[in-house]
């Protein structure tokens, strides 16, 4: 069964830190764009980052940039997304999604544009 798995989600105090990790489980990330998502209670999932296949290209958008850095290791099959200078607003659900195949050397903020998600992981700042 694929599975795409997030962890490092927890409660931090505003200003903190927190890694969050994207396994798959069956299959190997190695020709995808990943994306990290996150919802807010009562409010539209939205992007925070994304990394092309080759890691060159990322995307964030004006909230996190300069706070949030997405990185891949491909020889552990996985992606991360560092969380610096939290802010209580950045609490939500956060997930990890895969374009499997992208057609080009970048990626995008576009949900609609990944293939597969994880279940997401809760990340709570609050003092």
């Amino acid at each position: 069964q694929l599975k795409l798995v997030e962890s490092g989600g927890g409660l931090v105090q505003p200003g903190g830190s927190l890694r969050l990790s994207c396994a798959p489980s069956g299959f190997t990330l190695v020709n995808s764009a990943i994306g990290w998502f996150r919802q807010a209670p009562g409010k539209e999932r939205e992007g925070v980052s994304c990394i092309s296949v080759g890691g060159t290209t990322t995307n964030y958008p004006d909230s996190v940039k300069g706070r949030f850095v997405i990185s891949r290791d491909r020889a552990k099959n996985a992606v991360y997304l560092q969380m610096n200078s939290l802010k209580p607003e950045d609490t939500a659900v956060y997930y990890c999604a895969v374009q499997w195949r992208p057609t080009s050397g970048s990626c995008t903020l576009d949900q609609g544009w990944y293939d597969f998600w994880g279940q997401g992981t809760q990340v709570t700042v609050s003092s």
